[in-house]
Parts: C-alpha cells; structure tokens; sequence
C-alpha cells in the first residue's frame, strides 16, 4: 500500500519503522521526478537529500523546530512532507506552491528564501530570538556545499561561533552547487571526503583520538556521546573547530538509520554544531545522477529519456548571442576578461571559458567579490565583464556603486533574465535592476530590443571608458538576422521606429515588440501613435523628447521593470524638471512583489499586454477629451 499519500503531517515518521521510511523515500522520488517533468523545477538537488529530509523530519519536531533550507532548491521533499503532497502538483505554477520556502505558504517554512548562503545568519536569528524570549526549541540550517562560496556564511559562522548559541548547521555537501563548485573551501571539503582516515573501523578511530595528550579521553567522551568520531582532529587546524563548531562527519547522506542515530544524538549537545553529510545529487535518477548540473534546474523533460522537451522553437535565446557575441569580441580585444557566479552555463559563458580559459574566473557563489575584483581589473586596464542575472547582482549593489562607478571604471555589467523570469517567482525576477542602477553617477544602462541590438550594445558597452550595464531578458530572442560587423552606436541615441502620431510609445527592452504591437491595435481604433525604441535607460534621449513634446498629446513609457525609480521614473523627473507638461502614462510593474507563473500569465496580470496597453490608452484619451484624466 502506498504510504506518500497518507502523510498529512511530519509528526507521522516519528512512528515509522526504518523499512517504511526506505519505502516512502523511493516513492517521494517518483513523486518528485514525475511532477517536475510536468511542471520544471530544481529536481537533482532536492533528489539528492531525500533521506537526509526524512531523518530531519523523523527526529525534530516542525514547526515547533525551525528547520531552514539554504536557497530553497533542496526543498521539494520538505514541501511534500509537510502538507503539501497534493499541492505539489501545481508546482511553480500560477496560483500554486512556490518552488522555495515561503513564510505565508507553511508554518513548516521557517524563513523564506531564494538567494543562497543566507541559512545560517537567519539561524542564529532565530536562536538569539529564542533565548531572549526565553523559549525552548532546536534551529537547524541546512545548506549545500555550493553556499560556502558566498561570504555570507562565513560571516555567520564567525557570529555563531562566538555567541556559543545552540544550533544545528547541517552541510549538504553533494560537491555543487549548479556547477561544479570552485575555489579554496570546495578543495577543503574534497580533502575531507577523500581522508582514509575518516573510514577507517571505530577501534582505530578511538585509538588514534586516545594517543592524544591530555585531551584524547575529552574528545572520546564527546565522541561516545554521539556515537560517532570526531573529525575535527583528524585534521590540524579544522576551520569548523575553529570558528567554533563541533564538527560531526563526513556522514553518509543516504543511510536514514545513520542519520537519525546522530541527528538524535546531536539534539542533546549544547553551542554550535556543524554535520557534515555526503550526498549524491541527483540520486535515484539516472539521468540526473550523470548530469546534476542539467536537471538542477530543469523545464519539462521525458521521464524514460530524461531528454527535455524541446520546442520547434529554432531561434536562438539571448544569453547564447552574448556567449558567442563575447568570444567574438574577446577574438579581437586581449582585455576582455569574463566573470561569472557559478553560472557558467545559465549566463552563456561556457564558449567563453573553452576559448579564453585563462581569462575566465567563475568566483562561485560571491557577486559582492565579483564586482570587486572586475574593478582591480578594470583599474589595471583589463576590460571585464561581470554577467550575473539581474536577482543575484542586487547582492553586489555597494560594491557597484562604490567600488566601479565612484572611480568611474570600466566594467560591463551583463544583466541576463531581466525582468519577468515566470515560474521562479519573486525571489528571481529581474524587475528592479533598472531602478537601483539607474541613479548611480557615471553608470550607463542599456536594453536590447532584440539579439542584433544586443550584439551592437555588447560592442559599445566594452569601447566605454566608464561602467556600463546591459539588460536582457530570459528566454528565445525575437528572431532577426544577425550581421557580422559592429557599428558605433551614438550614447544616449533611441532609435526611432514611427515618427508620426498623437501618442508618442516610448519604450525598452522586451517592450519594444509590445509598443509595435500596441501601435497596430490603436491604428486600427484611429489613434495614431509614433514609437520609440529608447535604447538607453541612462542616459535619456532628450533631444527626441525635447523634440517630441511639441508635436505629441501624450507620452507614454513601457518597461518590464519597477516603475518606482525606472526608465518612467527617468522621463518623469526629466518633465518635472523641465516643466514639461504633456500628460504621461507609465506602464511597468507597480509598488508589489510579482508571483510565479508563466511570463504571459504574469504580463496579463500587470496589465502590459499590447491590447490592454491600447485599452488603457484609449481610455485616457477619452477621459482627457472630457478633461478627466484617468
């Protein structure tokens, strides 16, 4: 009898046998496996620590323990366990479960999240905020390796260790993050797992700790404790003992008895503890036990196979023209030099990486390092570019500002998913770069209204002698043909695409194609409207406004971006301090946090369809003929 369904509540494992929660952790894999080949989703990760999550939930007790997922990817068997099995098959869709912890979706999800490296400090929150209020109740913070790039966790670490507070950090240590994880620490880690001594028989294990002078009987009356060696002095200058951690593993991440022996164990120890698992990402899927970095991230895909689905849909996607656009010009400009946060493949710059692999530096997960160390570059006369997706670059904001543009540096910024993102939801749109860049001195801000325009930016972006930063969206680009020569693109130039008309359409980036569109709608209503591919966001055209003001009733912007401190934002301040007073309708997204679902869905839902930006349009025209605008 299958017993996933009957699972209403966490509590229920506690009362399992070992045999029964071997059972249901094959069936939440292919429960898993067949809802995210419907629906897309973050499938290896959360494949890889389905018994770490049994033994978590068989031994704590949510929500009364607060158990915090790093990111979020891992989640999925959370979710599922915690009331949410029927809900999982709507997925990341419109009006369904997030595809992250969400606060308002479960008192199971202690913290939302959806940004790595973040665990631990919300932990340590959550512990202080226990102690002070006097409360009793373990917080356990679960991450991946992955997040250990990000200094976030190093900073809390450091914190939690000095606070001595009881807490849980369990690191899922499955050697990724969506690549294959780099630097120091990934090589740290990997010395950890390879050590024979960590697998060598009990009795060698305790000898060895006994031989240590002075303190060896300590150390083992820990370990019997626990029931397991500790790894600390295995290894001289263990940097988990020395922030302050008792360190426990490596563990077997797939043995569920195991775990909940020391998870058990563990909740009867006092200060900062860190469990080091080993899991297999991807596990009992072949498909993504061979390609973790594939199905991390997936659409819909054949479950047989494991091939995605593909759609008949030929065109290329922007992020591969600014792969190949880069290699281009990196072919015929030494300085350039590519940067990303371990996304090599999400930002296109593997082709980069297999041309130029001395000039290309994936820091992990670190953009505040990033941005940084793109500056020293650019200061000694290299020509970096920085491509993160627009949510990740938020977390490098003081170092844009301070530590490029005071100093008036050269750096590319490739903003890729730009916009609306879809399914993700909030926690990935990229609807607020337009805005916390755009008042940055020195910054010049550009959005592609289709590939070629894209290459033509990339061209001008790296001729700069200041910062610049590109904004393009995710997905299939428009479809155009490409040219083999860069031309010289005036700064501060918007193209214009119809001259005549009442209404002047002023848009960027992926509204473009929707202001054109828009434009036939009103043709047909008799509203004649001229259109303005703007270009550049920073700085404005205002000659064509200048130009425009006189002969146009109206203006009106479109961007997919926040209109609070966006491109509108640009053309309003521009007529206020001009007293300009030709009326202005700005379309854009509006003072909210916008929900996951398929990017059209969410476009109809902000109302930036082309038919309803003509609807509304026309409504104001017919209100301002009343003289009552709308």
């Amino acid at each position: 009898m299958p017993l996933l369904s009957d699972v209403k509540d966490p509590s229920v494992l506690k009362s399992m046998s070992l045999e029964d929660l071997k059972i249901l952790a094959e069936e939440i894999r292919r429960f898993i496996i067949d809802t995210v080949s419907k629906t897309g989703g973050h499938l290896a990760p959360s494949l890889g620590v389905v018994e770490l999550t049994l033994a978590i939930h068989s031994v704590f007790s949510s929500p009364e323990d607060k158990i915090i997922w790093d990111v979020g990817h891992q989640a999925y068997v959370h979710k599922i366990l915690t009331g949410r099995y029927e809900g999982f098959k709507k997925l990341r869709q419109k009006d369904g479960i997030s595809g992250f912890p969400k606060r308002s979706e479960s008192p199971h999800d202690a913290f939302g999240v959806g940004h790595a490296s973040t665990s631990i400090s919300a932990a340590l929150g959550m512990a202080i905020a226990r102690d002070l209020k006097g409360e009793d109740y373990n917080v356990i913070a679960v991450l991946g390796d992955g997040a250990f790039t990000g200094g976030e966790v190093f900073e809390a670490l450091n914190q939690a260790g000095a606070l001595h507070k009881n807490l849980i950090v369990i690191l899922n240590d499955n050697e990724r993050s969506i690549e294959k994880n780099v630097g120091a620490i990934s090589e740290y880690l990997s010395e950890i797992r390879l050590m024979p001594e960590l697998y060598k028989a009990k009795s060698e294990a305790e000898k060895f700790v006994k031989s240590i002078g002075g303190i060896g009987e300590r150390v083992m009356q820990v370990a019997s404790d626990i029931k397991f060696g500790i790894k600390s002095f295995f290894i001289p200058g263990d940097i988990f003992d020395d922030l302050g951690f008792k360190y426990i593993g490596p563990l077997r991440g797939h043995d569920i008895a195991s775990l909940q022996n020391v998870l058990s164990q563990v909740k009867k120890l006092e200060g900062p503890i860190l469990i080091h698992v080993l899991t297999k990402k991807g596990k009992g899927y072949p498909p993504a036990e061979r390609n973790p970095g594939l199905f991390h991230g997936i659409g819909k895909f054949d479950v047989v196979s494991g091939e995605p689905i593909k759609s008949n849909d030929t065109r290329p996607t922007y992020t591969e023209i600014f792969g190949k656009t880069l290699v281009e010009l990196a072919k015929k400009d030494e300085r350039i030099v590519a940067i990303t946060a371990a996304m090599p493949a999400g930002t296109g710059l593997k082709p980069f990486a297999e041309n130029f692999p001395e000039r290309f530096f994936d820091v992990g997960i670190a953009e505040e390092h990033a941005v940084t160390m793109a500056a020293g570059l650019a200061a000694e006369g290299m020509r970096p570019v920085v491509a993160v997706y627009s949510t990740f670059m938020q977390r490098g904001y003081d170092q844009i500002l301070h530590d490029v543009a005071l100093q008036n540096l050269p750096v590319v910024f490739a903003l890729d998913r730009a916009g609306l993102v879809g399914e993700d939801g909030p926690t990935h749109h990229g609807v607020f770069d337009l805005s916390y860049l755009r008042h940055i001195p020195n910054m010049t801000i550009l959005a592609p209204k289709d590939e070629e325009e894209l290459r033509q930016m990339l061209y001008f972006a790296f001729k700069a002698d200041s910062p610049v930063a590109v904004r393009y969206p995710r997905g299939k680009a428009v479809g155009v043909p490409l040219t083999e020569t860069f031309k010289d693109m005036l700064k501060g130039k918007a193209e214009i695409l119809k001259e005549d008309g009442e209404v002047a359409l002023l848009a960027v980036g992926t509204m473009v194609e929707t202001a054109k569109e828009a434009e036939k709608i009103l043709k047909a209503e008799g509203v004649n409207c001229a259109v303005a591919n703007m270009r550049f966001i920073k700085p404005l055209d205002t000659e064509l406004l200048n130009k425009w003001k006189d002969t146009k009733k109206i203006f009106a912007t479109l961007e997919e971006n926040a209109l609070m401190g966006g491109f509108s934002s640009g053309v309003s301040e521009w007529m206020h301090d001009n007293n300009i007073k030709t009326p202005l309708i700005r379309f854009g997204i509006g003072d909210e946090f916008t929900p996951q679902g398929s990017r059209d869905e969410l476009l109809e839902s902000l109302g930036l369809t082309p038919t309803q930006i003509a609807e509304r349009i026309e409504r104001f025209i017919k209100a301002s003929q009343k003289n009552c605008f709308l």
